[in-house]
């Protein structure tokens, strides 16, 4: 097939829609499929136009920064290029993995074209809207995301219990996608001693990690709570943070001791997973959590909200713990109690925990994803040709 994919965001950025879409596109380009990728100019570059890198065209589009995050991009309404070019090059079929202005023109375009389209729902925006003091705005905005999604031919999910959730409210043909991890980036044996030592911590000293964007939708006060307690039980345990975000500087000045380690990447990003004991996940506004299965596939056992990725894969108490959504009690009772028994545990690469931490995701392989999408495409392409 000819697939054109289309993102408002890529890496470099580091968040987990740019980093699922670009898994995506490789794994489909993998199987010999012809992939081109739709997106916005990101800071730095200076050419506007098709490109081609990693086996697969770019067309980049012109876009901006995003407010109040001037590290993540948008694009700007391309109707009329995208139209024109899907007329001397049309794909079989596309994939819109952001709602932003780029993505409602590219649906656009590909209605007036008769090109089948499906859709990516990767964040919940109507959440966002809460944590950001524009709560009477939520309806608003999900309104919008049903009406986006429900004029492709289908929209593809994480999670059965986002699917259910979905299908319940109005979304019509949501079909489930689930996300793999790479078990050979990320694995127990990066754990670096050498990295602890950095952090201040001995190889019995417990380390409390949490990797993702540093804002107000994380939730990190609970993380930063529920290690507060931890500490009282184990007082020469540490808070690593990885990541960045409008939210770091506040946090670094209100908590001075925590390790902040800005952001991280491939190898380095799966050593601190692998260097951490404990990784605490409080957010309530994910909708899957790339980083649980990263942490998981680390060995590092998970406390996280009963939803998304951790409802998903947690099934093994020595692997973490899902608690009721929205109970910050509870998460903090949780992470205290996992604390101690990773304190008891022999805290090596082959340790009980670690050995069912990984085993809860060894499973989930990049390959079988990328086929399972190939497949859902050309049921799509098919059933438009028919």
């Amino acid at each position: 097939m000819r697939v054109a994919i289309v993102t408002e965001t890529w890496p470099p950025e580091i968040n987990g829609v740019a980093l699922t879409v670009q898994s995506l596109a490789r794994g489909l380009a993998g199987l010999g499929h012809a992939v081109e990728l739709v997106r916005p100019r990101q800071n730095g570059e200076s050419d506007v136009g098709p490109t081609s890198a990693e086996g697969y065209d770019q067309v980049i589009l012109p876009g901006a920064a995003l407010p109040r995050y001037p590290g993540l991009r948008f694009g700007l309404p391309a109707h009329r290029a995208l139209h024109r070019r899907w007329s001397q090059r049309r794909p079989d079929v596309l994939y819109i993995a952001t709602e932003g202005p780029l993505g409602l023109t590219a649906l656009g375009a590909a209605r007036r074209l008769g090109l089948p389209a499906c859709t990516g729902f990767h964040t919940r925006f109507d959440d966002f809207a809460r944590h950001y003091g524009l709560g009477w705005l939520t309806p608003i905005v999900f309104a919008y995301l049903r009406r986006f999604h429900n004029r492709a031919a289908a929209t593809l999910v994480p999670t059965t219990e986002l699917a259910d959730f979905l299908g319940a409210h109005g979304f019509r043909d949501v079909r489930l996608l689930r996300r793999a991890v790479d078990t050979e980036l990320f694995d127990p044996a990066r754990r670096d001693e050498a990295l602890r030592a950095e952090w201040g911590l001995a190889p019995e000293d417990l380390a409390v990690i949490h990797v993702g964007r540093i804002a107000p939708e994380k939730n990190l006060e609970l993380a930063v709570r529920a290690f507060r307690a931890v500490q009282q039980e184990q007082p020469r345990a540490r808070l690593i943070i990885v990541g960045d975000g409008p939210a770091r500087a506040g946090l670094a000045e209100r908590h001075p001791d925590i390790i902040f380690r800005g952001l991280r990447r491939d190898e380095d990003l799966a050593r601190h997973y692998a260097s951490g004991d404990l990784f605490v996940f409080p957010s309530l506004t994910e909708t899957f959590g790339n980083v649980t299965l990263e942490a998981l596939a680390c060995g590092v056992p998970v406390v996280a909200y009963d939803y998304g990725a951790a409802r998903e894969h947690i099934h093994d108490s020595r692997a973490g713990t899902c608690v009721p959504l929205g109970d910050a009690d509870a998460f903090v009772a949780a992470a205290m109690a996992l604390a101690t028994q990773i304190a008891r545990d022999t805290n090596t690469s082959t340790s009980p925990l670690r050995l069912a931490a990984r085993g809860t995701v060894a499973a989930l392989s990049p390959a079988s994803v990328s086929t399972h999408f190939a497949d859902l495409l050309g049921t799509l392409a098919l059933r438009r040709a028919a």
